[in-house]
């Protein structure tokens, strides 16, 4: 599967007998997959499948569906549930003794859940007009998943653009002369002289504990070594046939940590510098990771 955004449009229509209606899906990015439809009265049975055919095709996104229907004029109307009318006027009535509230409006009863039903429907006529429906759903959430990948095109190159720049200031930083060998032992002697030079003389022990401290801290190898083990594994994850977009996320926080690391270490200007980069490049490539699926 190619990288995806999480973002997109896309519409459906269609029709069966009287009835028109039209699907509008839409995503945005978001941490996980989160779905939420806003379907026509009378056919909020449609939306467990609705969910299930979304799941189905996304992993991860903000995804909302929006169901419109259109009857033609001379399609029955609602129909009054009178005993549900019957028992909340009652109900009124039975609150308002004993005080000055006003009557409630018949508009407001109305308004209530249940009162106003769709007109009795033939079970065959309806399962097909649902079926119908469904369909069209089914169409527009391939749109949109077309569009989440026509996306996604765009997206990959920067991916891959931020990720070369990363391995180039790996190398930069492995070749740094802050880094290399003699430096390091320069660097080192010179922090010794400082050491012993110092009015109150250090135990054997201690001098040989801040020794090796001073070594480990003026070593960046590991932290390079896990750059370019990083870097293997965000190039694997370009290829895979799978939703990547949380365990490149992931992967982004590894890069930071060593970035961050490296410039903790660093007592050199040129390699500061490198790792100031690191640390920018690191930062734009997860402002892109998080909009792929």
């Amino acid at each position: 599967m190619p990288v995806a955004s999480m973002t997109g449009f896309a519409r459906a229509e269609g029709s069966f007998g009287a009835d028109t209606w039209m699907w509008e899906v839409k995503s945005v990015n978001s941490r996980g997959l989160d779905i939420r439809c806003r379907l026509a009265p009378g056919l909020d049975s449609l939306e467990p499948e609705a969910r299930r055919a979304i799941a189905k095709r996304f992993k991860r996104g903000n995804v909302s569906v929006n169901l419109r229907v259109k009857r033609a004029e001379d399609t029955a109307g609602p129909r009054l549930n009178r005993d549900l009318f019957a028992q909340l006027t009652a109900l009124a009535d039975e609150l308002r003794q004993g005080t000055d509230i006003a009557p409630p409006r018949i508009d407001g009863l109305l308004r209530l859940p249940g009162v106003l039903e769709p007109a009795a429907e033939d079970d065959a006529d309806a399962a097909a007009r649902n079926a119908a429906m469904m369909e069209g759903l089914n169409q527009a959430l391939d749109a949109l998943a077309t569009a989440r990948r026509d996306e996604g095109t765009h997206i990959l190159p920067a991916i891959e653009t931020l990720l070369a720049e990363i391995a180039e200031l790996v190398d930069q930083a492995r070749d740094c002369a802050a880094t290399q060998p003699e430096a390091l032992k320069a660097r080192l002697k010179d922090l010794l002289d400082e050491l012993l030079d110092a009015q109150t003389a250090l135990p054997e022990d201690r001098l040989a504990h801040e020794a090796a401290l001073l070594v480990a801290k003026a070593d960046i190898r590991e932290e390079l070594d896990r750059l370019r083990a990083h870097l293997g594994a965000a190039g694997d994850l370009l290829a895979e046939e799978a939703a990547i977009g949380r365990r490149f996320d992931f992967l982004c926080q590894e890069f930071n940590r060593e970035a961050n690391t490296l410039c903790s270490k660093s007592s050199d200007e040129a390699l500061t510098r490198i790792g100031l980069s690191l640390k920018a490049a690191v930062e734009q490539l997860r402002e892109q990771i998080q909009n792929i699926e």
